[in-house]
Order: C-alpha cells, then structure tokens, then sequence
C-alpha cells in the first residue's frame, strides 16, 4: 500500500512549516536563535505546545537540563522537541534512555556524542527524504543508506559512536513515521464518525 504521507508541522513543534518559510531543523532553530542566545519557557510553549507543568516534571525526572538563568539555549531546546515529537508514538521511559543512549547523562555534555542541534537536524533532513519517497516503506536497507549520507559529516568522538547513532535515528524516524501515520488514520476515522 503507499499512503502519501503529509507532515505540515516542524516536526517536535505545533508551528507550521509553510508559515515558517518551509524551515526545519538546523535551519529552524538557527530562525529561533537569531536574535537571542536563549528563549524563555513562555517561548516553548509556544513553539511546541508544551505547558510548563510537563516541562518542569521532564527536568524533575532527569530527562531535560535545566535552563541556565531562565534561558535554554538552542540544544535544550532541541532536545525537548526530540522528546515531543516522540512523546505520541513512545513511552517516555523509552524515549529517555534512547535519548541516553546516544548523549549519556541530560546534565553532563562532556558524554554527548552529538550535538542536540545536530540530532534534531540529522532527524529533519531523514524526515523530508522520507515524506519525498526517497526511503521506500518498509526498506529499513534503504533507511541506512540514507542514514549514512545524512550524517556523512559526522565524526566519531568515541569508537562505535557512529553505530549509536545510526541504531537511535532509525528508531526515531521510524517511531516519528508511524506516529504521523497514525494521526492519519485518527483524523480519517473521525472524519467517518462524524458524516
């Protein structure tokens, strides 16, 4: 079956991406980070839809840094729209520990073997190459390839980083993937409810 599959969000946030200037990833965040080093919690909700009561428990339970004088800067906030954009299709213990797998301990940056900001813009690029048919459903051969020629402008900070991070986008794109899909289906099954 191919399903023509339309994400018109930045993925992770509630903002349009056609209103956005049809940005996401790197691109993006550098759009929010223009002008300022650091964006408020208000700025958050805002861009993604999260109130603070959710924010807060995510800090509480280790899973997202805390903000340095009230502000996040462009990989806190990376890594929060990660999480978001997980948090439908994924339990967020799960979500935590591929989070961990690929970056270590939230708190300590020293273990990252990437860049949030990097991550969230690997995601992206995977994302849209999927959304334009250039990975095939199902063909997860296909999605390493792709994998390989998004982050071939990686390098390795730690023997196998490479392999990590190729085994945690595989799962978030295709966890992302199913996600959209999913909503999909939810929206055509409401649409059919309500004739």
């Amino acid at each position: 079956m191919n399903i023509q599959i339309i994400e018109d969000k930045i993925p992770g946030t509630i903002l349009n991406r056609a209103q956005m200037g049809d940005v996401t990833g790197l691109q993006f965040l550098n759009k929010i980070f223009f002008i300022s080093d650091g964006i408020m919690l208000t700025q958050i909700r805002e861009i993604a839809g999260i109130d603070g009561t959710t924010l807060q428990n995510w800090t509480k339970r280790g899973w997202v840094e805390n903000p340095k004088s009230k502000k996040y800067d462009i990989d806190q906030l990376a890594h929060i729209l990660i999480i978001n954009m997980l948090r439908s299709c994924m339990r967020l213990d799960r979500i935590a520990f591929l989070v961990s797998y690929i970056n270590g301990r939230v708190y300590d940056r020293s273990d990252d073997i990437i860049r949030d900001s990097t991550l969230y813009d690997y995601i992206c690029r995977l994302l849209d190459r999927l959304m334009n048919d250039e990975i095939r459903s199902g063909d997860s051969d296909t999605l390493r390839n792709c994998i390989a020629e998004v982050t071939a402008d990686y390098t390795e900070t730690i023997p196998g980083a490479k392999k990590r991070l190729t085994n945690a986008l595989e799962i978030i794109v295709v966890a992302y993937y199913a996600s959209i899909i999913k909503e999909q289906s939810d929206n055509m099954l409401e649409r059919l409810m309500n004739r």
